[in-house]
């Protein structure tokens, strides 16, 4: 089996596509006991950036409850690229005075082809597999995909929510993940405090992580050579990474139907940042052509041509800010947010997500959503490397590190069964595409098509009741 780093990648992707606002409310015009638990909710909202999980919390009740939120995603990529298969379940225990436990379990699946970094060429290519065991053949102007991409996933998590005070709620949680190359734990905690007649909250959180990468072969020697099937001299053990993320919010509630939000977050990464498994090809200063092998190909098997593990920083900085706003109109529920990313790998981002939930029925709704994703490169990336340049000290081709622009386009039906549980089925379409930098295309590399362009289908099905 072999998986790669990059499931993190799509797997954030994916998340980030189809996953249930951690902040969303129905905002009722009939009742003004919402607005504490409306202006908490969103401030948990705070933690959920974090990955907390942190519930919302309940009304104070004679006998605790059980809450549970069920689901089944699907995620795939066109061209036999990546398919993911994912079943997430969160159980939450109520208590009384607003205290609760939620352990929650994701089991995903992912298959296909992702790219390896390398550039396409008028002729067919080989690579060395990143296990060293065996090599794999690219017809002609293909891009470069390696289809052993295997990986099954499994996550656990577990939040406990109480109050601290008359007017304050803290929670404290933990998350570990195992994957077939990657191992995760991580450590939260958050608080959110009323004023102003429960009518503002601020809110803050941090978490806390270790992840060990356990590269399939080794973790390669950066910007040295792939190898012939075999040789595994330039690969080294297990490496780690911390991850550090800060959460600061504030959420107001301005009318009985309208809320707001504001976030700041703090993220700092520091270790093992590359992607053992991407690399980039070494290519002709005057052609743009990858430079062929310069020994006989051994009878195993091995690259056709020259090809560089890529190198990236080993600290990463972000700063975003979010904001939301959900409007209600006469049960028509208009949710707009924005998001503003930069760190110091001189990457900018920039979302804008809109939502619009419109009740078709008792119980019933229905809830188109399109969202706008752009993106810088990163100072590092390349499209591939000049051998008549010094090599430089980071280099990467990957994609996502790359300027791109996204877009999201989707409807939710959501409806109450007979014995007034809730369900949902969502359905989107995910749409991306990138440029490369003029200064970046060396010779023939100006006629090819040098940006992958990726199109997803997503479609997630809930289901949630309480006990």
């Amino acid at each position: 089996m072999i998986t790669s780093i990059s499931a993190r990648k799509h797997r954030a992707v994916a998340a980030a596509l189809v996953a249930a606002d951690a902040g969303a409310i129905e905002m009722s015009k009939s009742s003004r006991k919402n607005d504490r638990s409306v202006s908490v909710t969103l401030a948990a909202a705070t933690c959920a950036l974090l990955g907390t999980g942190v519930p919302a919390p309940v009304d104070a009740q004679e006998e605790p409850k059980w809450d549970f939120n069920t689901s089944l995603l699907y995620y795939g990529e066109d061209g036999d690229r990546v398919q993911d298969a994912s079943f997430k379940s969160i159980i939450r225990r109520l208590f009384v005075d607003d205290r609760s436990l939620s352990v929650g379990i994701t089991v995903d699946t992912l298959t296909g082809a992702t790219p390896s970094g390398a550039i396409r060429q008028d002729t067919a290519q080989t690579f060395t597999r990143p296990s060293g065991n065996s090599a794999y053949s690219v017809p002609a102007g293909d891009l470069p995909l390696d289809d052993t991409f295997r990986d099954t996933r499994v996550a656990l998590t577990a939040n406990w929510q109480q109050p601290a005070g008359e007017k304050g709620l803290l929670g404290l949680g933990m998350s570990t993940s195992k994957e077939y190359d990657y191992f995760h734990l991580g450590l939260n905690a958050n608080y959110a405090h009323d004023f102003n007649n429960r009518n503002t909250t601020l809110s803050a959180g941090i978490a806390m992580a270790r992840d060990s990468i356990e590269s399939v072969g080794g973790a390669p020697t950066p910007l040295s050579a792939m190898l012939d099937v075999g040789d595994v001299s330039n690969r080294n053990g297990d490496q780690d990474k911390d991850v550090m993320d800060i959460v600061l919010g504030v959420s107001q509630v301005i009318s009985r139907d309208l809320v707001m939000q504001v976030n700041y977050s703090y993220s700092y990464s520091d270790g093992y940042l590359n992607n053992p498994y991407k690399v980039l090809s070494l290519v002709d200063g005057d052609t743009g052509d990858t430079l062929p092998r310069t020994t006989p190909l051994p009878p195993d098997g091995g690259p056709s041509g020259q090809f560089l593990f890529e190198n990236r920083p080993d600290e990463r900085t972000q700063h975003s800010l979010y904001t939301q706003a959900k409007y209600n109109m006469d049960g028509k529920v208009l949710d707009l947010s924005y998001r503003y990313m930069t760190d110091d790998w001189e990457i900018d981002s920039h979302t804008v997500d809109v939502r619009y939930r419109w009740p078709i029925g008792s119980g019933s709704y229905l809830e188109p959503r399109l969202r706008f994703y752009t993106q810088s490169e990163a100072d590092f990336y390349r499209l591939s490397l000049d051998s008549a340049q010094d090599l430089p000290a980071f280099a990467s081709s990957g994609y996502r590190l790359g300027n791109f622009d996204a877009i999201t386009a989707g409807l939710k039906y959501g409806w109450k069964t007979r014995n007034g549980n809730d369900m949902s089925l969502r359905v989107e379409w995910y749409t991306q595409s990138g440029t490369v930098p003029g200064d970046q295309l060396i010779g023939n590399q100006a006629g090819r098509d040098n940006y992958p362009d990726l199109n997803a289908l997503i479609v997630q099905f809930s289901y949630r009741f309480s006990r």
